[in-house]
């Protein structure tokens, strides 16, 4: 499928999504990845809005992705966001796909 700039891209799964989120993740924290739990809330991570408003720049880079700053929030741990952006992106593209993991 095509991308707004022409990029052809696939639809990540939600485990990708989850991968790729914990690997920023501990980036940012500088930290292994393997220390990163997906169901542990950002801000026990010392994530700021900040923070969330970097990681959803390297989102909308990665992925063509716009997501509002109150995502984050809304959905507050690596499972939750990659569940929401799995839904997002295939709901953008249009193939209905993207919930499963």
């Amino acid at each position: 499928m095509e991308s707004q700039t022409g990029r052809t891209v696939t639809v990540p799964s939600e485990r990708e999504f989850r991968d790729w989120i914990t690997r920023r993740l501990a980036e940012f924290l500088q930290r292994p990845a393997h220390t990163i739990e997906a169901d542990v809330p950002f801000a026990e991570y010392g994530m700021d809005s900040v923070a969330a408003l970097s990681l959803f720049g390297d989102i909308e880079e990665e992925y063509e992705l716009f997501l509002e700053p109150t995502v984050a929030w809304d959905h507050p741990t690596v499972r939750a966001l990659a569940h929401y952006l799995a839904q997002e992106a295939a709901r953008e593209l249009g193939t209905g796909e993207g919930a499963g993991a």
